[in-house]
């Protein structure tokens, strides 16, 4: 794949986490627990860190929960994110509460005086600011200007916002305008992106139960990091926040824009393929996922595409009539019988990372 070309930005930390610059794009999520309930939120992040999120975002809903984040930031193996709305008292307890990080909303937090304090506990605490604009949120005064929720209309809300915090003396920003509407999304991420040089948190907002949700965030967020656009990313779904860091990380290893454990290339089969293909595909995918190294495995059906994507990939499989070719770094290294061909395929994989680890 073509390597894409990144929009240049300004670097800011969310504690040990580069973002912009040169850094790899991070991916996000929300906890979907109470704060307050500071066990289970920290059982709750640390399983996402697992799942190998890259920065884990809490709602604060009121001051028990800024409390709440002092038994839960310094303890986190990720960085925290306090996400804040409506009150500035509780940006502030979420900063002495030890986070990496906040994100307040311009919709509903815009006061100079509040933003400014906020900026100077920041600035003092050395902790980022993400301006996060929503559609659904946004302010009432520029839905009117604009004469409905818009592109323009989200964008400037940002703008705005980067305006009061620069206002303040404070720089270290990145910037986020989600909508439900891709194309609306999209056109508002460029013009903020043309205006700035912050980096950008991109995400499709509300996009709904995961069947639907992962097509419609991939295409959005897909869009515009092939552009060169984007710094770290969330896939909003209903349902387990740990499948939407695997959703992220998938559409970043799609893009070439993370190199992280194999991807499996594999065909949707047909009325050609004489091998239990899908079965072969579920165990080879389950019997790699502690593999750390970018390795290309193909799990191919049949003699039409199946020869040609194996000699590409790293390994890979190429069915016959009930039967296997298995390759290696583009050469065939057996020919077996379908039950064996996982089994097969492991084993040229095993001999190759042990004589990769053993080489190093």
């Amino acid at each position: 794949m073509k390597s894409i070309i990144r929009r240049d930005t300004k670097t800011i930390f969310v504690g040990k986490v580069q973002i912009g610059g040169n850094a790899s794009i991070s991916v996000q999520t929300m906890t979907k627990t109470d704060t307050r309930d500071h066990e289970t939120t920290l059982r709750e992040i640390k399983r996402l860190h697992i799942a190998k999120c890259d920065i884990i975002r809490l709602a604060v809903p009121d001051m028990e929960a800024a409390k709440a984040l002092e038994r839960i930031a310094p303890f986190s193996p990720i960085p925290v994110i306090a996400d804040i709305h409506f009150d500035h008292h509780l940006a502030l307890q979420a900063i002495v509460s030890g986070v990496h990080g906040l994100r307040i909303n311009p919709g509903n937090l815009r006061e100079q005086n509040k933003i400014k304090e906020i900026a100077k506990a920041a600035r003092d605490r050395k902790i980022p600011i993400r301006i996060g604009v929503n559609a659904g949120s946004l302010d009432p005064a520029l839905v009117a200007t604009h004469g409905g929720v818009t592109a323009k209309a989200l964008a400037e809300s940002a703008l705005r916002e980067v305006a009061l915090l620069e206002k303040a003396g404070f720089e270290d920003i990145k910037i986020a305008v989600k909508t439900f509407n891709i194309d609306m999304m999209i056109e508002a991420v460029k013009i903020v992106a043309a205006a700035c040089n912050y980096p950008l948190h991109l995400g499709v907002t509300e996009s709904g139960l995961p069947q639907e949700g992962i097509v419609r965030s991939s295409i959005g967020i897909g869009a515009l990091l092939l552009q060169g656009i984007g710094d770290t990313i969330r896939v909003s779904l209903t349902g387990d926040s740990a499948e939407e860091v695997a959703v992220g990380i998938r559409i970043l290893k799609c893009l070439g824009c993370r190199e992280q454990g194999p991807t499996i290339i594999s065909c949707p089969t047909c009325g050609r393929c004489q091998i239990p293909l899908q079965e072969i595909a579920s165990e080879v995918s389950k019997r790699i996922s502690d593999i750390s190294l970018p390795l290309q495995i193909a799990v191919m059906g049949c003699a039409v595409n199946g020869p040609g994507e194996a000699r590409q990939a790293d390994f890979g499989i190429a069915g016959g009539k009930e039967s296997g070719l298995i390759f290696r770094k583009g050469k065939v290294v057996k020919t077996l019988p379908a039950s064996e061909l996982v089994e097969g395929l492991l084993d040229e994989i095993n001999r190759y990372l042990a004589s990769n680890h053993n080489n190093k």
